[in-house]
């Protein structure tokens, strides 16, 4: 704002006197001629008096410009908002108040873990009770409700009436309104399921038909002894073919520079023998497209393969691929091994086991020694699987351990224990029985 007359007199008023009564007036005017003054009030610029009484000086008048209509529009609509967000709070607040409805929930689920019981020359034991097995999670035991031994079509088809029949004793008549079916027979209609006709298109076999799938870590600057170790077994592979079953199905992958699929899950052994002896190194894949329900085709294509530049992506993919297909799997890893101790193989490790996949890996280095075979070991351990050096031994005995195998193994249901969702250790142990146990290392609580 700007003075008055009156007040720009008044000021001049006072101005004149303090000039007439000296310094020492608590003005901080000047003084008369001759005296020094006020300490350091010769320092002081007096300026020049104005009529401005406002630190604004835009306008002159020294006021606030007046509020646009465009602002006036804004801040409204800024309190209809604010008062809005009071209102769903307040309402938010009431609902939360109230009492919400009890629901009680049970649900009755078990953990499934593949076991293979070898003897000391690599010979699945069979014949085994659940009372045979203990197994712990987090290292506490839980309980063995079935041991089920998947080998020969006989034995496995019996044990497969027993527990149904044991299930059904606590199940009411599956005829009656509402009647539930047992939880074991549950899970083991989801398990096994009946094969069709496998000459009819999408046939989808049952557990009793193995999926095996042969990954061939293979380079063009593999190192002498790994190639030579490679060729060596390769020569022989039929041996690895020599126990697959007619209802077995198999596919053929490699990884070089990038993940390649050669043939998805057949039965056609023919053309398996004929890329393991050795179009898998010379070759190139064809163009393959998924058929039928068991397929790695319908989750992991060709063209996404060649976008996959390391072996443990490879594997993880791998995994996701197998997880939705039934039952257990066989990986059988030729190669020269990897780095492990890397978040890559953690998730590989984890898409491995949720798929039930079991590796087995056979290590073509020819030497006693070689850092990469950590990798080996760790993927094989991890996954219910083992490691066979094949250096100065017969590729035939290496081939044997592994048919082997994979020629029989348990599954065990076990109480769900109640953790934490989490990774937990598992340990298996067989009773009186002098072998070896293989079983995944882990267990996630979801």
């Amino acid at each position: 704002m700007s003075c008055t007359d009156l007040m720009r007199g008044t000021l001049d008023l006072l101005t004149l006197r303090a000039l007439r009564t000296g310094p020492n007036n608590g003005l901080g005017i000047a003084p008369s001629p001759g005296q020094t003054g006020a300490y350091n009030s010769f320092r002081l610029d007096r300026g020049v008096r104005t009529s401005q009484a406002s630190l604004i000086v835009d306008p002159p008048d020294g006021r606030y410009p007046t509020r646009t209509d465009r602002v006036r529009e804004s801040d409204a609509a800024l309190n209809r908002a604010a008062a809005l967000a009071a209102l769903l709070l307040l309402a938010a607040g009431g609902s939360a108040a109230q009492p919400q409805p009890f629901l009680e929930r049970v649900e009755v689920a078990r953990v499934v873990i593949d076991v293979r019981v070898v003897d000391n020359d690599g010979q699945p034991i069979p014949g085994l009770t659940p009372e045979d097995f203990a197994v712990r999670i987090d290292e506490e035991p839980v309980r063995v409700e079935t041991a089920l031994w998947v080998g020969s079509d006989e034995a496995e088809g019996a044990a497969v009436e027993a527990v149904r029949a044991a299930d059904a004793a606590d199940s009411p008549d599956p005829e009656s309104p509402g009647a539930r079916v047992g939880g074991i027979s549950r899970m083991l209609d989801n398990y096994y399921r009946p094969s069709p006709d496998p000459e009819s298109p999408g046939a989808r076999v049952g557990e009793s038909g193995r999926l095996i799938v042969f990954v061939v870590q293979n380079s063009t600057r593999l190192l002498q002894s790994r190639v030579y170790g490679l060729l060596r077994l390769l020569r022989k592979s039929e041996g690895l073919l020599a126990a697959v079953t007619p209802s077995d199905r198999v596919a053929v992958l490699t990884f070089g520079f990038h993940l390649q699929i050669w043939v998805d899950f057949t039965d056609d052994l023919d053309r398996v023998r004929t890329l393991l002896a050795g179009e898998v190194r010379t070759g190139r894949p064809p163009v393959l497209e998924p058929r039928g329900e068991v397929s790695l085709l319908a989750s992991l294509s060709q063209e996404q393969g060649r976008e996959i530049f390391d072996i443990q992506e490879a594997l993880r993919r791998i995994g996701e691929a197998l997880e939705p297909l039934p039952g257990s799997k066989s990986v059988i890893l030729i190669g020269h091994g990897f780095v492990s101790d890397t978040r890559g193989y953690a998730a590989a490790q984890a898409a491995l086991q949720a798929a039930r996949a079991s590796v087995f890996t056979l290590d073509v280095t020819q030497a006693v020694y070689h850092t990469l075979e950590h990798g080996l070991q760790a993927v094989s351990a991890d996954t219910g699987g083992f490691l066979v050096r094949t250096y100065e031994k017969p590729p035939l005995w290496a081939f044997g351990l592994v048919t082997n195998a994979i020629a029989g193994h348990y599954v065990l249901f076990t109480e769900r224990p109640a953790l934490e969702p989490g990774e937990y250790p598992i340990e298996v142990d067989v009773a009186d029985v002098d072998g070896t146990v293989l079983a995944r290392s882990t267990y996630v609580a979801r």
